[in-house]
């Protein structure tokens, strides 16, 4: 960035300063800087906001937030793209905090609700709610979170009369309680999308579009992600007014303290490679690490052969119990476990602090995903190394990848261990390799529990290779070309098996300079004869030849090293040279094409809705419109099928339609049990009911089951007897039961006899 000295002085509609005044300037600028105030006192913070910061331990703002936090604050709209790890959260944290303090946003009889911000997930969420509440810690703001998978009716008691200040949601349980409840969110202040991007991938289209049209226009809206597209197409759904575009360390996109290890191995060595690969990178100063998988089946397979390896494991996934979820992400947090399984459930803002390894167990289809799936380790400024398993079928991918990001395959050097740089793209020990996947085999075939779910693995991912997205066409045609590493990656060995690997090298490419009728034959045989006149004629051609077969292979090392270069082995002699082009020379393709297409949402999803197809004009659009109808019994012929398949739907206030279940009456049932007073009644009667009925925000099954257990005794011990009377007659009571019995008895003896 310029310095102001550097600067024009011929500023439109300014007067240029005099020497002695721009002296006098400089002057007061160096008092300022030895003051010390590039930190958060400088933004504006009031004091609680402050005393939270300090209480959290932040010192000093990330350069993220040196940039989004004024103009947040300020009130503009804001498109705020940085790496993982780079402090987002506290980018719309703080700005809300401080604006629901100021006197000009109080909050309006029975309208507290003053901040929403949406997360795609349930883990996000709940941390961002924890983030919210260490911050705000001395504020007085109410915080809470709604999500899916809780106790509705728990969720109701939260929203019901004085609301929160400060929501934090996922949005498909949000959108119910608001239907449920007639929420009405005129008082908002502040909208915030965390990870923006996945909130629209998800498929919450139609939940964010309902939420936004109740929202007011006044409101303040906040978007943020690791990786955003430039084309805002996605993003104008949500109602920006003159937005400001933050896009921040978008070259680099990973961390500088990231270290990258490719290591390639065949499909089927997989699961014996993750293991020999733990066991090198769980130490002592490194005991944890989270690795990647691509469905739920792979998930809990590799549990089970972690468990048998002797290697602690938790795991979470999607479609688990959110409990679970939540219980395997605290075991892991608290250090009660080495390794945690996840699938892409995980990839997106959880912070781990004490993580140093991930391990991509299966690769990701898109550059996108790879960025936040290694982005849980190296946040804040620290150390981290992540592992991609390379099969064959993967590295149509990792090339994609590798022109996403701009970076290049190194072959394995003369460094070993953890000194080998990062990017290097190796292969595994084959010995120790053959050896573990011997004791994989063998736990499949001596356990019928690890056989079923390697089977049930199989079978999910020829699922999983349907749906998932494929690499791009120039990728796959140089995929087949490319030569898969021989070499051991350093990382995985030692400095004294460094020798033994190259011993087994050299013994690999050597060729000895006579022919198998030479070495096999006696010196005067005729066939050894007449290989040394052959020799003697041809061996310069011969030699020749093997020099040209040495230069191919060199060749074709280094297309596969560098991924920028994509010529074709015919053309590595003839290079040409390239044309020099004047300034106004516009090229066919952008300088970032790469990384806008690694970046980008799905924009043929999002433009389907604005397609109009006045008729089918191939085969395939017939096929397809004759695929829409079906057969009605009652009127003998082809109807269109119901575009909501099936489901009862009803409109919204602002004209949407929506699953006709989000407005149950389940609301009205509850606010009869538990006496809650109508919208209508005044102020102090809403607050004395709250104060009557306090209800904690998160309370598992087994706390309501105690609580009802409590209710059932103190109702019986309200029915003790206060008299002579009382007592006679329950003695009476008992008796005559008893005497019914006994007749009962005697009666069935009486038969069997």
């Amino acid at each position: 960035m310029l310095k102001p000295k550097d600067l024009g002085d011929d500023l439109p509609g300014f007067e240029a300063l005099d020497q002695n005044e721009t002296a006098e300037i400089d002057t007061h600028e160096k008092q300022n800087k030895k003051k010390g105030s590039g930190g958060f006192q400088s933004m504006g913070f009031s004091f609680p906001v402050i005393k939270g910061i300090t209480k959290r331990g932040y010192k000093q703002p990330t350069p993220i937030q040196r940039k989004t936090i004024p103009i947040a604050l300020e009130g503009k709209d804001v498109v705020a793209m940085a790496r993982t790890g780079s402090g987002k959260t506290a980018c719309f944290v703080l700005p809300i905090l401080e604006k629901l303090l100021s006197p000009t946003n109080k909050p309006q009889p029975g309208k507290n609700l003053r901040a929403l911000i949406l997360s795609p997930t349930r883990e996000l969420a709940l941390q961002t709610l924890r983030f919210v509440r260490e911050l705000g810690k001395f504020t007085g703001l109410t915080s809470a979170a709604i999500l899916g998978g809780e106790s509705i009716e728990q969720q109701f008691g939260v929203m019901s009369g004085k609301a929160p200040d400060i929501v934090v949601a996922t949005p498909g349980r949000f959108l119910h309680i608001c239907i449920e409840m007639s929420l009405k969110l005129d008082n908002i202040k502040v909208m915030v999308f965390d990870e923006a991007d996945r909130l629209f991938e998800l498929g919450f289209g139609e939940q964010l579009r309902e939420i936004v049209a109740r929202l007011p226009s006044t409101r303040q809206t906040l978007l943020f992600s690791a990786t955003l597209p430039k084309m805002l197409v996605e993003f104008a759904r949500a109602g920006l007014t003159e937005p400001v575009l933050i896009r921040l360390d978008v070259d680099w996109k990973l961390p500088s303290t990231l270290w990258l290890g490719w290591i390639s191995v065949r499909s089927e060595l997989k699961t014996a490679a993750l293991l020999l690969l733990l066991d090198r990178v769980l130490t002592p100063t490194s005991p944890q690490a989270v690795v990647f998988a691509a469905t739920k089946h792979h998930v809990e397979y590799l549990h089970l052969i972690l468990q048998q390896a002797g290697i602690t494991s938790t795991f979470a996934y999607s479609g688990l119990d959110p409990s679970a979820r939540k219980i395997a992400l605290g075991k892991f947090t608290n250090k009660k476990c080495s390794v945690l399984l996840v699938t892409d459930v995980a990839a997106r803002g959880l912070d781990l602090p004490a993580l140093d390894t991930v391990i991509n167990y299966n690769f990701p289809a898109k550059p996108k995903l790879f960025v936040h799936r290694v982005g849980r380790s190296a946040r804040a400024g620290r150390a981290g190394r992540a592992f991609s398993l390379i099969a064959a079928e993967d590295v149509a991918h990792l090339l994609d990848l590798q022109l996403f990001l701009g970076a290049e395959l190194l072959p394995p050097g003369q460094s070993v261990g953890n000194d080998c740089p990062s990017g290097i793209w190796g292969s595994m020990p084959t010995v120790q390799l053959e050896l573990r996947h011997q004791d994989v085999m063998t736990w499949e075939k001596n356990y019928s529990e690890i056989e079923e779910a390697a089977r049930v693995c199989g079978r999910g991912w020829q699922q999983y290779v349907k749906w998932r997205e494929p690499a791009s066409a120039e990728a796959n045609k140089r995929a087949k070309t490319t030569t898969l590493p021989t070499l051991v990656h350093p990382f995985l060995l030692d400095e004294n098996t460094q020798e033994a690997v190259d011993f087994v090298e050299k013994i690999k490419s050597y060729t000895p300079k006579g022919t198998i009728l030479e070495l096999g034959g006696k010196n005067d045989s005729p066939m050894f004869l007449a290989m040394k006149a052959k020799q003697r004629v041809h061996g310069k051609k011969v030699q020749r030849a093997r020099e040209n077969k040495t230069n191919e292979v060199d060749n074709i090392l280094g297309d596969t090293t560098n991924v920028k270069s994509s010529k074709p082995e015919n053309q590595t002699k003839k290079q040409r040279k390239e044309v020099v082009r004047d300034e106004n020379y516009i090229p066919h393709f952008a300088s970032d094409q790469h990384t806008e297409t690694g970046m980008a949402v799905n924009f043929a999803v999002g433009a389907s809705s604005a397609e109009l197809e006045l008729g089918a004009d191939s085969n395939e659009g017939v096929r397809s419109r004759k695929a829409q109808l079906r057969w009605d019994r009652k009127r003998k012929k082809m109807v269109h099928v119901d575009p909501d398949g099936g489901r009862k739907m009803i409109r919204t206030e602002s004209g949407g339609r929506v699953p006709a279940s989000f407005r149950s009456g389940r609301y009205d049932e509850w606010k009869k049990r538990n006496a809650q007073p109508d919208d209508d009644d005044d102020d102090d009667n809403r607050h004395q009911a709250n104060r009557m009925k306090k209800v904690s925000e998160f309370r598992p099954h087994w706390v309501k089951h105690n609580e009802r257990v409590a209710k059932k005794k103190s109702e019986a011990s309200s029915k003790e007897f206060r008299d002579k009377q009382q007592i006679v007659k329950e003695r009476l009571r008992r008796e005559k039961i008893k005497q019914k019995l006994k007749y009962k008895m005697n009666k069935k003896k009486k038969k069997k006899k």
